[in-house]
């Protein structure tokens, strides 16, 4: 139970964090945001077992400590660059030979053991999607952090990316009913349930592949 309500602390405070940066830039305190996921990172550095997380973790606590004090504004924005990237990294290493299975199959064998044919395919295929869109998200944030305006920036970061991923989630929730009827397909409220009790296991088990 306490590592369910991490997960969703941290999720709730990365959610804010495009809305935490433009409150900063409104008040000229741009390096708070950054300052705060310092903290965090140098936290889960200290609690990490592996010595190669601890390592990496606290490289991006020093970095975010560094940036608030002397770049700001560059390192406030830089962060959901680094978030996208990440995403992209953690989905699409999964895809490599040997790194299998995909990131989206693991999920989908936490709700169906038996695993009916052409799943496996259909998973893979999902998770290049989701590659593809947070490679483009990554694009975009370093786009409008370089040239748009601080409201675009935080609109698009804050808003309209978790608004695309409703709209993914949710037409591909609808496609899988046509092109797989005869599956007992879990309502999302059981999908997303799923995700927040497992996505830790999950995401640890990709990073030690």
């Amino acid at each position: 139970m306490p590592g369910i309500v991490k997960s969703i602390s941290a999720t709730c405070l990365f959610l804010a964090y495009p809305y935490l940066v433009y409150r900063g830039m409104e008040s000229g305190m741009v390096g708070l945001a950054p300052a705060i996921f310092s903290g965090i990172y140098l936290f889960q550095a200290f609690a990490a077992r592996a010595v190669k997380i601890k390592i990496y973790k606290a490289l991006i606590a020093i970095a975010l400590l560094l940036g608030a004090y002397y770049l700001q504004t560059i390192t406030a924005k830089v962060l959901p660059v680094l978030i996208q990237l990440l995403l992209m990294y953690f989905f699409g290493r999964t895809l490599l030979k040997g790194k299998g299975p995909s990131f989206i199959e693991s999920f989908v064998r936490l709700e169906f053991p038996e695993f009916p044919p052409g799943i496996s395919e259909y998973c893979r295929q999902l998770t290049i999607l989701w590659t593809v869109f947070f490679a483009f998200n990554a694009i975009m944030c370093v786009v409008l952090a370089i040239w748009g305006t601080d409201f675009w920036w935080t609109l698009y970061n804050g808003v309209l990316i978790y608004l695309m991923i409703g709209v993914l989630v949710i037409g591909e929730y609808i496609y899988r009913h046509f092109r797989f009827p005869y599956l007992g397909i879990p309502d999302p409220q059981s999908t997303i349930k799923t995700m927040i009790v497992n996505g830790r296991k999950i995401w640890m088990d990709v990073q030690g592949r």
